[in-house]
């Protein structure tokens, strides 16, 4: 995966997450994007966007307490969960906007 398809793909993700929560604020961290709804607490971010060398990933906070009867997150942590991402045409608009929506209410 080329520089520029990661930061396309990270743009869409993106772009996805703040159409899903408007009022989420961005700090960037870990080499990513951190999104949360309440910037002035250190673990208040729901979601984070990361590039990696061959895909980018979308990940949940809480992730493990999200719905997800499909099983399309991925992790096995005590908390976190992920999607990841190795194109354009592997993102699900609805899926990425119903994670984000669902994430905030944890």
């Amino acid at each position: 995966m080329t520089d520029a398809e990661k930061m396309n793909l990270s743009n869409l993700l993106d772009s996805l997450v703040m159409a899903a929560v408007p009022k989420a604020s961005k700090v960037p961290k870990y080499g990513g994007t951190l999104y949360t709804l309440k910037p002035d607490e250190k673990e208040g971010q729901f979601c984070g966007v990361f590039p990696y060398k061959a895909h980018v990933q979308l990940s949940f906070a809480q992730g493990s307490s999200l719905d997800d009867p499909d099983g399309l997150l991925e992790g096995g942590g005590k908390f976190r969960r992920h999607l990841t991402y190795k194109s354009l045409d592997d993102v699900d608009e609805k899926i990425v906007k119903r994670f984000c929506k669902a994430a905030i209410k944890l």
